[in-house]
């Protein structure tokens, strides 16, 4: 049984480490280990959801996270062969998922489907026996999340889901540090800012056009550069996409 010291020191080596790592693939070794002080032995890190049910609409390559898994092979075949999730056992987490998911407690759920529960159940077959799945800060659409998952039932204790929870903030943080979130953006004018802007706000072009004091016809012609640098067939696509690349401010 690993005792409180023990976690501490490793932890604190760990946290050292990955001030130190470059490599995406050194970063996922050193956390790997870390997290077999809890027995865990396999991780799943990335996007849950992601740009994607933009992406089809938009003809711009948008960067994401990078999707990294130490999940049995045969697992990781047996989630492709069915068409399951990639991250598969864990749930999709919302927005507002603040507190670490147990799959115990979400299999558990009342809220949790058949066809979920029966994921857990399938990879119980394959050693992945129990874990916990924690959210993670996205960025343009991303919900990204980490996964740590235990071969035997052990259980993973408070202080342990803790100690993960912390080190997957940090690996995360580094990991997203090595993405070029600006790789491919467009770059609008202070004008198209604007427009796009002003219609996000669901202002119609004459609005718009009163309120810069500009044309309707100018407006238009504004928008639709953005539509032409975004790659998108409409506004409210454009506005959301914008929003999402960090163009305009975001709506609440």
């Amino acid at each position: 049984m690993t005792t409180e010291s023990e976690v501490e020191r490793a932890f604190g080596i760990f946290i050292r480490q990955m001030h130190e790592e470059k490599s995406v693939d050194q970063m996922v070794e050193e956390i790997s280990v870390f997290a077999r002080t809890f027995k865990c032995s396999s991780i799943a890190y990335g996007p849950q959801t992601s740009v994607q049910n933009m992406q089809p609409k938009c003809k711009i390559k948008l960067p994401t996270l990078p999707t990294l898994l130490t999940y049995p092979k045969e697992w990781q075949e047996h989630c492709l062969k069915n068409g399951y999730d990639r991250l598969a056992p864990s749930l999709r987490m919302g927005h507002s998922q603040l507190c670490p998911l147990l799959w115990d407690h979400a299999y558990k759920d009342p809220n949790t489907t058949d066809p979920e529960r029966r994921i857990f159940d399938e990879a119980k077959e394959f050693g992945l026996e129990t874990g916990v799945t924690i959210q993670l800060p996205g960025r343009l659409g991303n919900l990204p999340t980490m996964s740590f998952v235990q071969s035997e039932r052990s259980g993973l204790s408070e202080t342990a889901v803790l100690y993960l929870k912390f080190a997957a903030q940090t690996f995360h943080e580094k990991v997203d540090g090595c993405v070029d979130w600006k790789a491919g953006f467009p770059s609008l004018t202070a004008r198209e800012t604007a427009c796009i802007g002003w219609s996000a706000k669901e202002k119609t072009s004459w609005e718009i056009a009163f309120i810069l004091g500009i044309t309707p016809h100018t407006v238009d012609f504004h928008i639709k550069n953005v539509l032409k640098k975004l790659g998108v067939e409409s506004r409210k696509d454009a506005a959301m996409l914008a929003e999402h690349l960090g163009l305009i401010e975001p709506q609440f």
